[in-house]
Order: structure tokens, then C-alpha cells, then sequence
């Protein structure tokens, strides 16, 4: 059984300073959650490091960032990168049989993906070559990293890495049917989940969403120890998913999307922090609220849920910049067409009974959907969205940058002092700190 731990208040000033360092353990994209934190840490003035997933040759060969690439990362993260290849996963390993796990599967037909069966002996050969070819990665990374951190700095470790699908293109099909699949074209999750090829990618997935971190944690023992010696902190966040409390008709509730299917690797990644925890490490997983990125974006639906932000920043307190705040909201959407009445009709589907059996059952997350559930989902997905003047200029687009500014601002004044190794991130948290930030 588990708790929902959410941050009840927002955390102190925190300690971290100029000269202190920040290593994000996974590549930086143009959206996504992990902006918000670096951004934060160059407001404190800390040393910006990171990492490379490295990119693969035609000949599927994994190989560092060349001159260019690496200008290029650089650029994009303000900060320097360590050019180790940190390809996750297992997916493009070499098997006994000479082929990777994804050309196995490539033949694999939309029509047959239900009887096809895996070698799973090659599977995990696959596995035991990602796992000593990821670590042996990570340990030169920290052999470079320990010559960069000064004597008597603070350290704060960003872990980013996330996903697993493994890349054929059956993945593409089978997942549009059961994510985004309504009537005749649905196909219900637990299927595909409890198939091999669902068996595989939840296996992928723990190994790049999870297990990473736990590697990360293991590797950087002794530089831990070394600035743990001198009286530095060395802090450890990583992004999890596990739903979020959101304002429905003014009560806060916990509410998730389905079927979110890296959800048990989310979990995974929770033991991790809990048995880090156990052992004195400050290693915490933030669910944070959902935003749309550009992996999140397969999922319609899981948008819904930031609407309501911009009430919970009324009922937090409001002011002249939460009215801006909604009138900005306002502005980007169709002519006639109220924001109120839209987030009224947020409201009525995360109260429907269809739904909120669903979407409301901590204890039982992560869930399978159904058809009447994924119906009426994308059906008031698609809805809201038309309420958009701009489908390249969403609501959510706009309301998304608000809570990746405030959740990076609160995992790393979280991160000096952290009060758990799982907490949630609710609206009203993000709502305060936004408030106390810019008003």
C-alpha cells in the first residue's frame, strides 16, 4: 500500500550557491519538465553539467557526440556536456543470435502481434550487454565528473531519463489503437500490456525510466561519500508520474490519467528513492502535474487535467497576475467561446461515473482503460482542443510552461533539505509558489 505523500507547504530557501554543481542525468529538449530545473539552477548561479544518450551510426554502432552535435547540446543546456554515450535500454542490444531485440520484432504484423512470441532467453542476454555496457558508461562519466566538482561544493543530481518503447514500427500502431483508439479502432491496453510484445516494452521501460536512476545512485558512491566528507550536500531528484491533486469544483483531488503504461516503471522508480532513503541518500521522485511534452503528446487526454490550474491559482490567493494569467488564457481561445465554460466542462468529466473510476483509485494506479472510458476521454479531449483559436498555441502549451517554471523551482529548493522520497506536486503547490514568485 501506498501513501500520497503531497508537499503540504512550499520548501525553504534553499542552500544551494554559486559553485555548487548540477549534473542533469539525461539530454535537455526543447519541452519537457527538465527546462524549469535548469533554469533554476542558473538563477543560482551553479555549474550547469550533463550528459549524452550519444547517437547511433547507420550500422547501429553507439558512438559519442561529434563536433558539431556536441556545440549544439552544449549550446542548448548553457552548460557543459560529459560526451559518454548513456543510451538506455535494451532494446537496440545485440542478441546471441547476432540481431537486436528491435529487428526481432520488426517483421511483426499488425494482424499478428497477439500470437508473436519472444525468445526471451535472447531478451535477456540483450539485457545483461545494456546493463554492463550502460554502467561501464555512467562510471567514466563520474571519473570525469569527480575532477569537476571543487573541494567544499554542494551537488545536485537531475535524473531525466525516461521512456522504453522499443523502436519497430509495430509500437506505433498497436500503441495509436490503444491510447488514442475510439470505437471500431480502439484495442483495450491490457491487451496489448499483457502480450509479448506489451511484456517487452514495460521490461524496456523499467530499464531506461528506472533502473537508470538506481544505477546512477550506485556509481556515484564514492563522490557522494567524498562531499559528504567535507559537509556538502549531495541531492538526487528524478520526475515521476503518479497523478496529480487537481481543483474540481473547489476540492482538491487526486486524479491520474489512463492508461498511462510507463506507470509501473514509475513505480519502479519510487522503490528505488525508497530503498536510497532507507540507506541516508536524499534521492526523491517528484510527481509532478502533467504538461504536454513532446513524449506526452502520444498520450491525449492526460492534457485535461492542467486546465484547472488556472482556477487554483484564483483560489490560492489570485491577484492581478493570476487574472492575467486567465486572460491570457482567455485570448488564445476561440471567439464566443467562454473560458469559463470550458473549464466547467473540464470539471463534468472528471466528475463523470464513466471516468472516475478510472481516474480518482489511488491505491489501484496505474489502470487499464476501456472503451466507454477511452470514448468519452478523447472525446472531450478533442472538444476542448477545438476550443483552441491555434492548435500551435494551446492553453496547455501556455499553462504547461507555468508548471515546469514552478516544479523546477521547487524540486531544487526541495532538493537542499528533502522531506521525503516520494512527493506529489499539486496544482495547489504549484498555485502558491507562482503567486509568491511573481506577485
Amino acid at each position: 500500500m501506498r501513501n500520497l505523500t503531497v508537499m503540504p507547504t512550499l520548501p525553504q530557501a534553499h542552500g544551494f550557491k554559486k559553485g555548487d554543481v548540477f549534473l542533469l542525468f539525461g539530454e535537455l529538449f526543447s519541452r519537457g519538465y527538465a527546462n524549469g530545473l535548469v533554469d533554476q539552477a542558473k538563477a543560482e548561479g551553479m555549474t550547469i553539467l550533463g550528459v549524452t544518450v550519444g547517437r547511433r551510426d547507420k550500422d547501429n554502432q553507439l558512438r559519442p557526440l561529434n563536433p558539431e552535435e556536441l556545440a549544439a547540446a552544449e549550446a542548448n543546456l548553457g552548460g557543459r556536456i560529459l560526451n559518454y554515450p548513456h543510451w538506455a535500454g535494451f532494446d537496440m542490444d545485440p542478441t546471441p543470435s547476432g540481431i537486436t531485440v528491435s529487428e526481432s520484432i520488426a517483421n511483426v504484423k499488425p494482424t499478428d502481434w497477439q500470437d508473436f512470441k519472444l525468445d526471451w532467453s535472447q531478451v535477456e542476454e540483450a539485457k545483461v550487454h545494456s546493463y554492463k555496457r550502460f554502467r561501464a558508461t555512467v562510471d567514466q562519466m563520474v571519473g570525469e565528473l569527480e575532477t569537476l566538482v571543487p573541494h567544499g561544493a554542494n551537488l545536485f543530481f537531475a535524473h531525466t531519463m525516461a521512456g522504453g518503447i522499443p523502436k519497430a514500427k509495430i509500437f506505433l500502431v498497436l500503441l495509436n489503437r490503444a491510447v488514442k483508439g475510439m470505437g471500431a479502432r480502439y484495442a483495450p491496453s491490457k491487451e496489448l500490456w499483457e502480450s509479448d510484445l506489451g511484456r517487452l516494452s514495460a521490461k524496456n521501460y523499467d530499464a531506461v525510466t528506472a533502473d537508470t536512476f538506481l544505477e546512477l545512485i550506485e556509481a556515484t558512491q564514492g563522490l557522494r561519500q567524498k562531499v559528504e566528507g567535507w559537509g556538502g550536500i549531495c541531492s538526487y531528484s528524478a520526475y515521476g508520474y503518479h497523478g496529480t491533486p487537481i481543483l474540481i469544483k473547489d476540492r482538491y483531488l487526486w486524479q491520474t490519467y489512463t492508461p498511462y503504461l510507463p506507470g509501473w516503471s514509475k513505480m519502479r522508480l519510487e522503490d528505488h528513492a525508497l530503498a536510497a532513503w532507507k540507506q541516508g541518500i536524499k534521492a526523491v521522485v517528484y510527481n509532478c502535474p502533467e504538461i504536454r511534452t513532446n513524449s506526452s503528446d502520444l498520450f491525449n487526454g492526460v492534457e485535461l487535467s492542467l486546465y484547472p490550474l488556472i482556477r487554483a491559482l484564483r483560489h490560492e490567493g489570485g491577484g492581478p497576475w493570476a487574472e492575467a494569467q486567465a486572460k491570457a488564457c482567455q485570448d488564445l481561445m476561440i471567439e464566443g467561446m467562454g473560458l469559463e465554460a470550458m473549464l466547467d466542462e473540464v470539471d463534468a468529466y472528471h466528475l463523470n461515473p464513466i471516468i472516475t473510476p478510472f481516474h480518482s483509485d489511488f491505491q489501484d494506479w496505474p489502470k487499464h482503460n476501456s472503451q466507454a472510458m477511452a470514448d468519452l476521454m478523447l472525446a472531450t479531449s478533442d472538444k476542448v482542443m477545438e476550443m483552441n483559436r491555434d492548435k500551435k498555441n494551446l492553453i496547455t502549451d501556455y499553462l504547461s510552461g507555468l508548471v515546469v517554471e514552478s516544479s523546477g523551482r521547487i524540486m531544487l529548493n526541495e532538493g537542499y533539505a528533502p522531506r521525503g522520497p516520494v512527493l506529489w506536486l499539486g496544482h495547489d503547490l504549484v498555485a502558491k509558489d507562482l503567486l509568491a514568485h511573481h506577485s
